[in-house]
């Protein structure tokens, strides 16, 4: 956690990189509840690469962090329970804007979406980009990776 001298006031991005990490240590604890409570009540949420094909839909990741945040967050964790990230970097600005350079990895147990299970095991670089408000919780999440390289670590081929 940063470090603040207590003679100095805290700025808006020291305040938004503790929301981000605080985030970031209940993900790791698989803490989702903890996950959320970061977040304000109607945050909004949008993993950019998150598509699941279903048999009349397509069931994309976008949406609000209590709902299909949440639902995302828990399906990852059933289906791997050993998930975990590493924040590798992250930088602020002074308006609550944080990006973060992060590797999330873990061992596959079960289905995940069309992903089905081969018991590998990935390592995933991703960047995340929140906005945190002026109370210090998180209203918007937008996450981008290589979906290619993760189907190639967890054997899922796919085929057109």
């Amino acid at each position: 956690m940063l470090e603040v001298p207590e003679n100095r006031a805290i700025t808006t991005g020291e305040r938004a990189n503790r929301a981000v990490l605080r985030f970031f240590d209940a993900y790791r604890r698989q803490d989702v509840e903890g996950m959320v409570d970061a977040c304000v009540d109607n945050a909004n949420f949008r993993y950019v690469p998150a598509e699941v094909m279903r048999r009349q839909r397509v069931v994309r990741g976008d949406g609000k962090v209590r709902g299909v945040g949440k639902t995302w967050w828990s399906s990852l964790i059933d289906a791997f329970p050993d998930l975990t990230n590493n924040v590798q970097w992250i930088g602020n600005d002074d308006e609550g804007n944080v990006a973060v350079e992060v590797t999330i990895s873990g061992t596959q147990t079960k289905a995940f979406g069309t992903i089905a299970n081969s018991g590998k095991h990935y390592d995933l670089v991703h960047l995340f980009l929140f906005h945190v408000n002026r109370e210090g919780l998180i209203d918007d999440i937008v996450a981008y990776w290589d979906t290619a390289d993760w189907y190639r670590q967890l054997g899922r081929l796919e085929c057109d």
